[in-house]
């Protein structure tokens, strides 16, 4: 039987939230601003869906401006945010840590004067307050934090942070919150984390793709990204997704119902999946200790590369991460461990193990058998192509050396051409 332990990339739809959508994607196809009966039954399931979502992060649905997804709610959030405060000032803080989803479009912002501050964070990958506190100026107009982070799972002190941004920031600066990561297993409750912008997506709370949202409190001004129609009050133009925001809405729902009691069981089963895994020689635990997401393991394994222990485990049936699903593929250890302090060697020995709604405790007992013998033999392998480099290193000097410039003085027998 496959085990799925990538959850942090992505998680199963929920049938509850696909059979909500099964009529929009049929019968029930009317664009939400049509005046006709198709359109006005398309506008009441977007509305019911924007109030579910509202309920879920403890706003109001007008509040909430529906999206594509995570990516799309940030960059709305950061640019909108950037831009309609260009006027007050340019600088906008930031931790070394956080999706690319935000240091991306953070970079963009760059090239149009904005200045960004990437915060430095601790082993944990924790930012102190008192750093973002250091670091607000009359200028800052701008403070973009996640509240876990998507790779080692470690969860900020987000009200603190806010408390200290109102306490000591310039009137009008705005905090935004990637929470994408963390609105599945933790409360995100606006009003508790302070924010003004909070992103959260459909398809990691086990909803469809394709579609996010933003919390926007009432009064922030922000500005638009995507221009056409008037659509999500004036704030991101385009015929809305009905069936995803339909699925999103029950799949949210059914989240924030079950959150607690998944959380705990998700604790046991990470708890003692951390347990064996550590109890391994050349194996640490990366991340806070306590304060992480309650089915996230992120670990380092030395002396291995992450990503082909992936590959053992994918052929063993069983799927999990060096990390972000976003950044798969690239040839660079992951930005999150580097900044944490680990050298390059140890990063790429990065493995993420993330659990859900799903995860059985039979899964849990396949992994702890599966992974330490495919680490030994990845280790065995590791050392053997080792000791034959350093058997040939001997060979390939002196074929180096030989195949040089030519002896000066030629011995007996040799062969002068020319």
């Amino acid at each position: 039987m496959p085990i799925y332990l990538d959850h942090a990339a992505t998680t199963p739809l929920r049938p509850e939230a696909l059979e909500a959508m099964l009529p929009y994607l049929g019968a029930e196809f009317g664009n939400p601003s049509s005046p006709h009966a198709w359109g006005r039954r398309a506008r009441a399931a977007l509305d019911e869906a924007h109030e579910r979502i509202a309920a879920a992060l403890g706003c109001g649905p007008r509040e909430i401006v529906l999206t594509s997804g995570g990516t799309e709610s940030l960059n709305l959030a950061l640019k909108g945010a950037a831009w309609a405060g260009k006027a007050r000032g340019h600088r906008i803080l930031t931790t070394r840590v956080e999706h690319h989803a935000v240091l991306h479009p953070l970079q963009h912002l760059e090239k149009f004067g904005f200045e960004v501050v990437e915060l430095p964070v601790d082993r944990y990958g924790r930012i102190d307050p008192d750093d973002v506190e250091a670091a607000l100026t009359d200028r800052t107009i701008l403070v973009a934090i996640g509240h876990a982070n998507n790779e080692v799972g470690t969860v900020q002190p987000i009200a603190e942070i806010v408390r200290r941004v109102r306490a000591s920031g310039p009137r009008g600066c705005l905090v935004a919150v990637d929470a994408v990561a963390s609105a599945p297993y933790l409360r995100v409750e606006v009003d508790e984390l302070g924010a003004d912008l909070v992103a959260i997506a459909g398809h990691k709370l086990e909803g469809p793709k394709g579609i996010g949202a933003l919390y926007v409190r009432a009064g922030t001004h922000i500005l638009g990204q995507q221009h056409g129609g008037t659509q999500e009050r004036h704030r991101r133009a385009g015929t809305e997704d009905v069936a995803g925001a339909v699925g999103m809405g029950v799949a949210v729902q059914l989240a924030v119902a079950e959150r607690e009691a998944t959380a705990r069981r998700l604790r046991r089963a990470r708890d003692r999946l951390v347990s064996a895994l550590t109890g391994m020689a050349g194996v640490e635990l990366t991340g806070h200790p306590r304060d992480r997401l309650p089915g996230l393991v992120s670990i380092v394994v030395r002396d291995v590369e992450g990503a082909s222990v992936v590959v053992k485990l994918d052929l063993e049936g069983v799927a999990a991460s060096v990390g972000s699903a976003c950044t798969t593929g690239s040839a660079e250890p992951s930005h999150v461990l580097t900044a944490m302090g680990y050298p390059e060697d140890e990063a790429r020995g990065a493995l993420r193990f993330s659990l859900g709604r799903t995860t059985a405790d039979a899964d849990i007992d396949t992994v702890l058998e599966v992974v330490p013998r495919i680490v030994a033999g990845a280790r065995a392998a590791a050392a053997a192509i080792a000791a034959e480099r350093r058997a040939l290193a001997p060979a390939t000097a002196t074929a180096t050396a030989t195949a040089g410039a030519p002896d000066r003085f030629p011995g007996p027998g040799s062969v002068v051409a020319g």
